[in-house]
């Protein structure tokens, strides 16, 4: 019914997802190579998770799917047919790693009306180009990426569309809460199926390896904004229902997939996947419930976050800044203790790239930096109790709750990445870069020590929207902010607050861009390299060509 979704590679394995219609074994057939897994249930929709193994290193090859012993892929959906055969690139470790990012993508139609109010997708040209099936700028170094890494908004939860909308009308009244928002994990199952549905996009899914974390979309917009905020809804009736659906359906659809076998494993649901030996389909759906609903109430109880190697070329560790914040006003932060100790253990040096993956910009514009952690100093007393009803009010309003606004974490994070890029945690790596989304709207950052010299440059790359622009005034605004006067300006702000001077330094060297736009990211010998690919419509709007948006020559 969905997939297949091609999730961790290696050197020598792979994970492929899919999503069934009923109860089966599903087989996939890599070459010599084939694994077999049979499916498990929630909430009445069946999954399976296929690992494959002894692949050769390096290698691009051609895999089938079968369930219950009938060919499901290649499809025979003629909207597939001129797409090219799916194939699991193994990884070679040797070669300079490729990377895409982006963050922010609506799921609604790529006719002439869907272009016109959201945009192109950036992530379906993408595909079209890849395939094939349009040309583009003249570039023989476009080869395919190693990996798409995810981050955040990969479904809108609380921003329907008319597909969406109609399936919500067919089963409840939607004039009731929670209205046209997700209510449910049948509803976030139906919405998966719209997001990864779309032929071009599925075929790119099904051959490009990915990697994925939330934001606060894939949930409901401001999610973990502030204690207020979470007292709010957790004192509605279909809130509940909401998280547990969210997170659940996030663990079935995104979060499995991102675990290397080994993390996997330790999984206890998983673990219970893997150990069934029963005759019938293993349902867990009452397990899946209760360990999203754990993970809503007490954060510390699992941990979304995830690390990977690439030798010791480059080391990836994505990070959760959504579900494992701490939002009691006196002891505010982006991380909890245990997500902190987490992190740090896992950003070390001793490889040549270390890449944060956060779904929020860890280094905003400064300008923008400085007025979130104003707000949250006056939130926590700075200018008295009238000060604590602004700050938190504004903080809400506002959408003032990334990195600045959560300092504790912020300055913690800071001082782990400087120690990493002093060498004080092994040889230091040529860049420390944050890949981020978030903000609708793309820039580049660097930063340096406020006080004393380190080895690595430490970036901010951020793509985002993949599909889903950022409206004229807010374009205007965030443009201004990205400005040193703004900064300065900024910086007087937070002072009125008593914020103490932060441990980093740093501007915006490349942006803000706009256009719905996926970056690539490459560990060149020169160092590291970016750009950023958007579609433009040449004619067809169903078939648009991939443009250059922005390049960053070599760093590091």
């Amino acid at each position: 019914m969905l997939g297949p979704l091609l999730r961790h590679v290696d050197d020598t394995s792979a994970t492929i997802w899919v999503e069934t219609d009923g109860a089966a074994v599903v087989t996939v057939t890599a070459g010599e190579r084939t694994a077999s897994a049979p499916t498990f249930a929630a909430h009445g929709h069946h999954y399976a998770l296929v690992e494959v193994t002894g692949l050769p290193t390096g290698s691009h090859t051609e895999y089938t799917v079968d369930v219950d012993g009938a060919r499901a892929w290649p499809s025979d959906d003629p909207e597939l047919a001129d797409f090219p055969p799916s194939v699991i690139p193994t990884l070679e470790y040797a070669k300079p790693l490729r990377l895409a990012f982006g963050s922010c993508r609506v799921s609604v139609p790529h006719d002439a009306e869907g272009n016109a109010e959201f945009g192109v997708d950036a992530l379906r040209a993408y595909a079209l180009f890849m395939a094939g099936r349009t040309a583009s700028w003249s570039d023989d170094d476009e080869r395919w990426p190693d990996l798409v890494l995810f981050l955040g908004d990969q479904v809108y939860a609380d921003e329907t569309s008319d597909e969406m909308r109609e399936f919500i009308a067919q089963r409840r009244d939607p004039e009731q809460a929670p209205w046209w928002e997700l209510k449910d994990y049948e509803e976030y199952a139906h919405l998966y199926s719209i997001a990864w549905g779309e032929p071009a996009n599925r075929w790119l899914l099904s051959t490009l390896p990915s990697a994925m974390i939330f934001d606060d979309h894939d949930i409901r917009d401001d999610w973990n904004t502030s204690w207020s905020w979470k007292q709010r809804m957790d004192a509605t009736g279909w809130w509940h229902d909401r998280i547990v659906g969210g997170l659940g359906s996030y663990w079935v659809y995104q979060h499995l997939g991102n675990l290397a076998p080994e993390d996997r494993a330790s999984d206890e649901l998983w673990q219970r996947i893997t150990t069934y030996d029963g005759e019938d389909e293993l349902d867990i759906t009452v397990e899946l419930d209760a360990l999203a609903e754990a993970a809503d109430a007490h954060p510390d109880s699992y941990r979304w976050s995830f690390a990977r190697d690439f030798d010791t070329q480059a080391r990836l560790v994505v990070v959760d800044s959504r579900a494992a914040r701490v939002l009691q006003p006196d002891q505010r932060s982006m991380l909890d203790d245990a997500e902190l100790a987490w992190v740090d253990e896992q950003l070390q040096g001793d490889v040549d790239h270390l890449l944060i993956g956060t779904s929020l910009p860890f280094l905003l514009a400064p300008g923008l930096h400085h007025i979130e952690s104003f707000s949250e100093s006056i939130a926590e007393g700075a200018w008295g109790p009238p000060g604590r009803w602004l700050g938190e009010t504004a903080r809400e309003r506002a959408d003032l709750e990334h990195w600045a606004a959560f300092q504790h974490g912020f300055r913690d994070l800071a001082g782990i990445v400087l120690e990493v890029a002093s060498g004080k945690r092994g040889r230091p790596p040529r860049t420390v870069t944050f890949l981020s989304g978030d903000v609708h709207h793309s820039y580049v950052a660097e930063a340096w020590p406020r006080d004393g010299m380190v080895a690595s440059r430490i970036l901010q790359a951020v793509c985002s929207p993949i599909r889903n622009p950022l409206p004229k005034v807010m374009q205007r605004f965030t443009a201004g902010a990205s400005k040193r006067v703004t900064g300065l300006l900024g910086r007087l702000m937070s002072l009125s607050g008593r914020v103490p001077l932060e441990p980093l330094r740093w501007t915006v060297t490349q942006g803000p861009w706009y256009d719905n736009n996926l970056a690539v990211l490459e560990l060149a010998p020169a160092g590291l390299r970016m750009w950023w690919v958007a579609g433009e419509v040449d004619g067809r709007p169903e078939l648009p060509v991939l443009k250059r948006v922005a390049t960053v020559d070599p760093v590091g």
